[in-house]
Parts: structure tokens; sequence; C-alpha cells
């Protein structure tokens, strides 16, 4: 009987919470006619309403928490989506995902993440999702910054765009960021809704380090109060942007800079095997 006490303690001590999984405080939904079921697997199945929410809120002692030491949330489904959806973090972040996705990242890259309350996952039509998993990913690396525009720019309704020409693209590595700095034009208390289009210059091709944000018309969606809107660059993002440059444009967008974000500690690899 004793040895049987012993056991059941140690394996207990060898269970491990995974801080950086919060699944579990997604217990809401935002709309009375939705619903949704926690499985055993810690999964959950949510049978959504068009521009309803699943809602975890994030709150501790009441108050909001700062992730300001994470750089992204996850959300894994269990099969690849059907429709369109969206995470929508306190009206300042905002990523959307196309339809056909098995995961959702929404990037907290230079925005104000230091009062969270709640995270609202929403779907664009009445859908069942079941969602895996949500996690948090703690910041990784660090980011130097070369500012290669600097105006204003004010898209309007698709009127306005910026070239940056290829020379800007020159030394970049898979990986390394676009990086807008921008406001949202509030000016018509009617708008709800601010987008970017990112083309390589002369052709209708977007970029692929955004592709899952993009809707069908290729623009993906920030949001009223976000100040900064970035792109992860993937290869052929890079080889495409050396050769022909980039167009940006979108809709009711005030951009006021643009940078390149290099990853440190990736280019003093690189710099260190050349030398060697």
């Amino acid at each position: 009987m004793a040895l049987a006490t012993v056991i059941l303690t140690a394996c207990r001590q060898d269970v491990q919470e995974d801080k950086y999984n919060i699944t579990s405080k997604f217990n809401v939904t935002y709309n009375i006619y939705e619903s949704f079921e926690n499985n055993d697997d810690g999964s959950i199945t949510y049978h959504a309403a068009a521009w309803g929410g699943l809602v975890g809120v994030m709150k501790e002692r009441n108050l909001p928490v700062d992730w300001t030491p994470y750089e992204s949330i996850t959300f894994e489904f269990a099969e690849p989506t059907k429709i369109e959806t969206q995470v929508l973090i306190s009206e300042k972040v905002k990523t959307w995902g196309r339809a056909g996705i098995s995961s959702l990242t929404c990037f907290f890259d230079g925005l104000d993440v230091r009062n969270v309350s709640e995270v609202l996952f929403q779907a664009t039509d009445s859908t069942t999702i079941t969602i895996k998993s949500v996690r948090l990913t703690p910041i990784a690396s660090n980011w130097d910054s070369r500012t290669i525009w600097e105006d204003e720019c004010h898209f309007d309704n698709w009127e306005n765009g910026i070239y940056l020409p290829p020379e800007h693209f020159a030394n970049l590595t898979e990986g390394d960021k676009l990086e807008f700095i921008f406001t949202t034009d509030r000016t018509d208390f009617g708008r709800t809704y601010w987008q970017f289009k990112t083309i390589y210059a002369t052709t209708e091709m977007t970029l692929e380090g955004n592709y899952n944000e993009l809707n069908k018309w290729g623009s993906a969606a920030v949001g009223r109060d976000a100040t900064s809107y970035r792109i992860a660059l993937t290869a052929n993002d890079i080889a495409k942007l050396k050769e022909l440059g980039l167009y940006v444009n979108g809709y009711y967008v005030i951009v006021t800079k643009v940078n390149l974000l290099r990853k440190l500690f990736q280019h003093e690899e690189t710099t260190t095997e050349e030398t060697q």
C-alpha cells in the first residue's frame, strides 16, 4: 500500500503544466446562439455564428496581463478551416486567416500588448472548428531595424501607395521582416476596417510572407488602434523584391515609415561561418 502511494506521488511530479498553452482560457462565446465543447484531449470544438466569437479571458486577479515577453499567439486547428477567420486582441492587434489554413498566428510585432484583457477568435460565417490548442510563443531573438522610407502617405481609398525599389532589399535573409509604421484614418466614424496590400512592383502578385492573413482580394486587415504591421519574408519574397521592388497601398491607412528588420543572431552566425 505504501509502495502504491510512492508511485502515485512520483507520477504526479512528472506532470508539468505548460504555461504557454492557454487553450483552457477560451470558455465564453460572444453570441448566445453559439456553443462549444471541451474535448478530453484538451481541444475545443467551437460552433460559430457569423461574426460571433470564442472569447479567451486573460485577466489575472481581475487585471489585464502584460504580453510583452511574447512575440505571438497561435491557434492550431484539427483540420483546415472552411471559411475565413480572424483573431482580435483589444482592437490593437488583428490577424485575418484565409479559408483552408491549419493554423493562424497573430504576431504582436511592435504593438502595445501591455494590457491584454481578452482575445477574440471569430469566423466570418456559421461553421464548426476544432481548435487543438492556443499557445503563446516567447520572444526568441533580437532585431536590428533600418529605415528605408520615411514620409507620410495617405492611402485613402486605394488611391495612393509607396514604391520601394529593388536596391533596398539587397542584403536580406529568409525570415527578415518588413515593418510599416502607421496610423489608421478615423475621420469617418462609420469606418470599421483598415487594410494593407503588398505586391511585387509591376505585378499583381502579393507577398508570400503574410499569405495566411490575406482575404480573397489579397489584402490584410489591421486593427483600429494598430500602429505597426510586419511581414516575415520568405526566400521567394526576397528574390522577387531584389528583382522588382515592392509596391504597397491600402484602405485608409497613413504610413509614415517603412523599416527592414533583420535577426541579429542569424546574421552574426552567417558572418562567422563566412570568416571561417
